[in-house]
């Protein structure tokens, strides 16, 4: 099969293709014919020698794909070969061949095509358990989402919304601030020009949110805090400008604010097999009426995942961006 491997820690050119093995499906794995894929931020980090596979994960880089269901490992079940399944996978995604867990794999939703399907796992999965289980946002309240323009933004943004929240958002531009909006958000922020914490004062009458969903870490944890309502919780996501912060623990205990995070990727099977299920029950639904759908700014050939690096590290996108092997 053809792959791409990741040369040498580096720039996106480091990204080679090469002939490989395929893959063999161990116990409980599937063996997927890739169709598509996905390239998120971490994909970066890795290639730049950042982010490293968790043990017995593969050094081919891609976290997400799509495609039908090749063979299947001993003991897997829930699917049969031939079967059009998306899945989450800890690594090996950049390649026409890949396995994954079954009970990380769900089947493509009726309306989307591979590559609509690839854009589904690591944001939705990521949005999920961040936005609805650890922040516990409910219909009604108020969000906060950074990055509203990108993979995980896009997919806050409609979640949200469709679950009865109202919503806001930060972005970069004029044009990324007007996407957020017909995607759903009350107000999008240009982080460029305004102070997020005092718009979404301004815009709440003072409250501030229920939620703050953060990927950018150090530079706006202060400001997060302000945004907050009382009662409200941080979910960190991401460190884009780095990991530490000072917190004022008074202002925490005072409006008894909850900060919580998590990561994805070196998570247990059963516990992404758990995700798993609860974005079928929760989300495909809304999939299927059209509720919600994920973005896709652009698709590149496999062979083309230098360039594709390119466009992410540019930030110009606005939705997801994938690979496809045919």
């Amino acid at each position: 099969m053809i792959a791409i491997e990741i040369r040498q820690p580096g720039e996106p050119e480091v990204l080679t293709p090469v002939e490989r093995p395929v893959p063999e499906p161990a116990d409980g794995e599937l063996l997927i014919r890739v169709s598509a894929a996905g390239v998120n931020r971490p994909d970066v980090f890795q290639r730049r020698g950042r982010y490293p596979p968790p043990p017995g994960a593969s050094d081919i880089p891609g976290l997400e794909v799509a495609g039908t269901v090749e063979r299947l490992g001993p003991r897997a079940s829930g699917f049969r070969v031939g079967d059009a399944v998306c899945a989450l996978v800890a690594g090996g995604g950049y390649a026409e061949f890949c396995t994954a867990p079954a009970v990380q794999c769900l089947p493509v939703p009726q309306r989307f095509d591979m590559v609509a399907a690839a854009a589904i796992p690591e944001t939705f999965f990521t949005v999920w358990t961040n936005v609805f289980e650890r922040g516990r946002l409910q219909p009604g309240e108020t969000l906060l989402v950074h990055g509203g323009s990108s993979g995980i933004g896009t997919t806050a943004i409609q979640l949200a919304v469709a679950r009865g929240a109202r919503v806001f958002a930060t972005a970069g531009s004029a044009e990324k601030c007007a996407a957020c909006e017909r995607l759903g958000a009350a107000r999008a922020i240009d982080y460029r020009r305004e102070d997020f914490a005092a718009a979404v004062k301004q815009a709440t009458a003072g409250r501030g949110v229920d939620v703050v969903l953060d990927i950018v870490g150090s530079d706006y944890f202060a400001r997060n805090i302000d945004a907050l309502a009382t009662e409200g919780r941080l979910v960190e996501i991401a460190t884009l400008s780095g990991a530490k912060a000072e917190m004022n623990i008074q202002t925490v205990m005072q409006r008894r604010l909850t900060i919580t995070g998590s990561t994805l990727r070196a998570r247990p099977v059963d516990d992404k097999g758990r995700i798993a299920a609860a974005v079928h029950a929760n989300v495909w639904p809304l999939f299927e009426s059209g509720a919600v759908t994920p973005i896709v700014f652009r698709t590149f050939p496999l062979r083309e995942a230098a360039a594709a690096h390119r466009v992410m590290e540019s930030s110009e996108h606005i939705g997801k961006i994938v690979l496809t092997t045919g």
